[in-house]
Formats: structure tokens, sequence, C-alpha cells
């Protein structure tokens, strides 16, 4: 199944998505269906569990109710996190080898999973505008990643349970300000500005996409592939990133964490072809969709 947070009315509304069919409002298809209200909004769903998702496969069966995807406004599937969202950094081989080459350093690979994290106010929905200040950077990257969704409190995982404390799965970009990066000293100063976390269209149950290895991840930059790989090329897996992060940490239902990029970043090309005013990104991930956002130039 996939789901999505949309607006309608100016209200935020949680969603079923069908490909075919479109949209499908969650708690007004439960009270015909299921005879009760489910859960409202995506965090709340998540945290419901697995009766939640029961109750949500029955909607499917609903032949009515449907709205045509072009007719709602969607938004980020989680709009207001609580928390940061969680992001690992060098975890595609080539894509560390691009990146020591750009900053003429040696190529060295992490022995453990890198972690940062982007603020709650850097997250938008498809659709909506990657704002670009020049005032601050002038050197604006883009970074499809594989982001994996936790479905229940849990913490101190092994590496053979993680993928069971999963909700699902969506597409994150990790857009970046690559000389305020390298300014910090760390990442999460140039890659927290606001709208640096494009996220969406939606959340697709972990049980739909399977296993999160071998899913192709393709970015477009005005019809113009830059990246092409697939999650096989990870360094640390998705059971590895988990595990490592629940490590002393307690992970809870919907934080969300981005899995690192390929090659292919403006970063890596000779020259760099950073993002500009008026440009339109597009992520797609197999199993998923796609995320399109249009680069705006602010200040």
């Amino acid at each position: 199944m996939k789901f999505v947070t949309y607006k309608s009315g100016g209200e935020e509304r949680l969603g079923l998505l069908d490909d075919a069919r479109g949209v499908l409002d969650v708690v007004k298809a439960g009270r015909a269906i299921v005879g009760r209200d489910l859960p409202g909004n995506m965090l709340s769903f998540i945290a419901a569990g697995d009766s939640a998702l029961a109750d949500a496969r029955r909607l499917l069966e609903a032949d009515s109710g449907w709205m045509p995807l072009a007719s709602v406004k969607l938004m980020a599937p989680i709009p207001h996190y609580k928390k940061n969202v969680f992001c690992v950094g060098r975890n595609y081989k080539l894509h560390i080898e691009e990146g020591a080459r750009a900053r003429g350093v040696p190529v060295s690979f992490p022995p453990v999973p890198e972690f940062f994290s982007k603020p709650p106010t850097a997250v938008i929905g498809n659709g909506d505008d990657i704002q670009w200040d020049s005032r601050c950077t002038q050197q604006l990257d883009y970074e499809i990643e594989l982001g994996i969704v936790i479905g229940r409190k849990t913490s101190n995982l092994s590496e053979g349970n993680a993928l069971s404390a999963v909700f699902g799965y969506t597409i994150v970009n990790d857009v970046s300000a690559r000389e305020v990066q390298k300014a910090h000293g760390q990442w999460f100063k140039g890659k927290s500005f606001d709208t640096f976390a494009p996220i969406g269209p939606c959340i697709v149950t972990a049980d739909e996409f399977g296993d999160p290895s071998g899913h192709q991840l393709v970015l477009k930059v005005n019809g113009e592939v830059r990246q092409d790989s697939n999650t096989s090329d990870m360094l640390f897996n998705c059971q590895q990133i988990v595990a490592s992060l629940s490590a002393g940490l307690t992970l809870e239902p919907g934080d969300t964490i981005a899995t690192g990029t390929p090659s292919g970043v403006a970063l890596g090309m000779e020259p760099p072809a950073w993002l500009k005013d008026g440009d339109t990104v597009e992520l797609t991930i197999t199993g998923i969709g796609t995320l399109t956002n249009k680069v705006r130039k602010i200040g």
C-alpha cells in the first residue's frame, strides 16, 4: 500500500494512493467500510501498528470515493516531524570516490555509517519549491536517497531483525549547500536550510516494497539524467543502517532515515553543474514513484 498526506479545502488529510484510481480519504473510507474512524494523520496511523494496516487493506476494496491524483495537493507524507530526519553520509562507493576527487583528498571508506540530521523546517513535499538563497550559497546540489520510515518504538536492533521495525519507504532529496558544508567542517548546517529536505510523494509499506536492496534510483535535472544507480550498491545496507542507528538510541514511529546517495551529484561533475533558478529536479525510485520539485531563487 501507498500512503500520502494531501491537502483538501485547506485541511491536511491522510490518503491511500492507487496508481490507477487516485487518492482515497482514509478517514471517510474507514467510516464507510470499517465502521469507525481510523487515524487521520500519518504519524498516528504509523503508531497504530498492524491493526491500522489491516483496516487500511480493506479500504482498497472501495469502488467509490477515489479522487484523481491531479485534483489534490500532495504534501510531505509526514508534514510535521517531531524530530529531525536522520541521514547517512558517504554510503555509495562511487559517490565517496567522486567526492574525494572533487575535494582533492584521498579516498577513504567509513568503517561505520556516518550519521547527521536535517531539522523538520527543511521538509517539503512533492511540487513544493526548493528555495535557493544565493546570499547563503552558490553551490546548490541534489542527492537522491531511499528513505526508511520506522514503524514502532524500538532500540538496540540486530541486523537480523532490523527490518521488522520498518513501516515503509519513501524518497528523500538531500539538498546541499556544498561550500557551507565545507566551511563548517560537518554536514548539518550546509544540508539544513529551509526546504532542503523534499520527501515523498508517498510512503510505500514494507511488504509492498519488498527487499530494499535492488531498487533503481534515478535523478534528473530538467530531464537530464544525473544519477542512475541501484540500492544494491550501498556500502551499508538498510539492515546495517537501522541496527547501527538504533544502538543505544530510541527510534520512534515515523522516524525517517535517508540512506545516502549514489554518484552523479553536481559536486562531482567537471565543471560542477550546480542547481539554478527554475531547474526541475525529478527523483524516481522503483516501487515508490517520482518526487518532483523546482528550484526558486529567493535572494
